[in-house]
């Protein structure tokens, strides 16, 4: 009797091993990620709050250019395609280190950069654009509120480029095994929370009407 329950005991021993290291059900590492992800929402949605807030107040005094005479709708689409693609890579760079596949892993993380890369490239040349015509920080409210909350995102698509980009150099270098794949899995989760948020933004400041 004895011995069955301390060979039950060393059976589930393992199982315990391998459990959360927290009470919630994930590793730390996760949990950060998942709260840094939670406080960004706030942040992102206190700047999404005020552009609607301020959208269209000064329209009887509007210096300098519209939003109707600047935003490109269908170049913006074209970039946040890009990005949305970049979710797809993403994904695929995350599976190909599970089952350690790692030089597929490299393919699809360095395209995951490229993919942003190329998200900021087509930001840059938006905002130099804007600048030309007129559309300066300080030119009006729709100014303010559009570099400050566009340029804010773009911020955060270049640290998750070097994010990405680390991980291909570690995976390069050989210290980035299958089993740390959860370095990765976290950065994805970052990655997608900023192309939800681009989602956002694109909505909320080239499709929605200004009044």
């Amino acid at each position: 009797m004895a011995q069955s329950v301390i060979a039950s005991s060393h059976e589930v021993a393992p199982h315990a091993d391998h459990a959360s290291e927290t009470n919630t059900g994930v590793s730390n590492n996760k949990l950060a990620i998942w709260m840094f992800i939670a406080s960004e929402a706030l942040f992102f949605g206190a700047f999404l709050a005020t552009y609607f807030l301020y959208r269209g107040r000064d329209a009887l005094f509007l210096k300098g250019p519209t939003p109707a005479d600047l935003l490109n709708i269908p170049f913006t689409s074209v970039t946040t395609f890009v990005l949305l693609m970049s979710s797809l890579t993403m994904v695929l760079a995350l599976d190909a280190i599970r089952r350690g596949m790692h030089r597929q892993f490299r393919v699809w993380i360095l395209a995951t950069a490229l993919f942003g890369l190329t998200f900021i490239g087509g930001q840059v040349y938006e905002f130099t654009e804007f600048y030309r015509e007129g559309l300066h920080l300080s030119t009006n409210l729709f100014g303010s509120t559009f570099f400050v909350l566009t340029g804010l995102h773009g911020a955060h698509v270049v640290m998750g480029i070097v994010w990405l980009l680390s991980l291909w150099a570690r995976s390069m270098q050989g210290r980035l095994p299958t089993e740390k794949a959860e370095a990765v899995e976290i950065s994805g989760l970052y990655w997608h929370f900023v192309d939800v948020v681009w989602i956002v933004i694109f909505t909320a400041v080239y499709l929605v009407p200004q009044k």
